[in-house]
């Protein structure tokens, strides 16, 4: 077995029964049209894995966030089951460096591409899943995400952070507690720059600048989530 292959099972937690199971999740379909023996592509386990790691998800979000609404869960699920999560996560397990591309593939930077990256990542549960249990899989799969509240909340308020502020302050000051004001608006008609200032009652929590006015709110929130702690936003008066 080739060394990166032991050393990617070291990193993932979990040694493999079967290795081929290993090899064809990280086999990607450019790979069998210069080898057109050496099995089949990872696309038939990354279906699988894809539904297996949304029941893992699921299941801990369920348990572990006990009075969040299906809305919530819903959104945090598919932070952390999608896109750029999983190219991350599949870099963090070296995913990367190992992954079965051909040459052209190759030299068209294939080992850095989302959608290999994000293939390779739900083909490898898959293979774990099929290789073990789904208790096993649950288990290292967690392992790899660590605590998912640490996980999902930072990519929670880049990805939309009105809305985060939003469910920090609605609870205790209501749905028009929050407002954004632009402050100033610069530059050239065709290249307008804004600021914006959002404020919950009268008190201002941030203020963000963008190129729209969309943008610039979505960096005042961020500048609020950032400035506050949960248990401040909730003495704001």
């Amino acid at each position: 077995m080739p060394d990166q292959i032991v050393a990617l099972q070291e990193r993932i937690g979990y040694q493999f029964r079967t290795p081929a199971l290993l090899t064809e999740a990280l086999t990607h379909g450019s790979y069998l049209q210069e080898n057109v023996t050496a099995g089949a592509n990872n696309q038939r386990l990354e279906f699988l894995g894809d539904a297996v790691l949304h029941f893992i998800i699921t299941d801990s979000l369920y348990r572990e966030s006990t009075t969040e609404r299906e809305g919530i869960l819903t959104r945090r699920r598919a932070i952390l089951s999608k896109g750029e999560f999983l190219t991350q996560l599949a870099r963090d397990l070296g995913l990367d460096v190992c992954v079965r591309l051909n040459k052209s593939e190759e030299d068209a930077g294939g080992r850095g591409r989302a959608s290999i990256l994000e293939d390779a990542f739900e083909a490898l549960v898959g293979a774990i899943y099929l290789d073990s249990d789904l208790v096993t899989t649950s288990r290292v799969v967690l392992a790899w995400y660590g605590p998912l509240a640490d996980r999902v909340l930072p990519a929670e308020h880049a990805e939309n952070p009105k809305g985060r502020l939003q469910e920090l302050v609605q609870p205790i000051h209501g749905n028009i507690a929050l407002r954004y004001e632009v402050v100033t608006t610069s530059g050239p008609r065709h290249a307008q720059e804004y600021e914006v200032a959002v404020f919950v009652h009268e008190q201002k929590l941030g203020t963000g600048r963008g190129t729209s006015k969309k943008t610039a709110e979505e960096a005042a929130a961020r500048a609020a989530l950032a400035g506050f702690s949960d248990e401040e936003l909730g003495l704001l008066k």
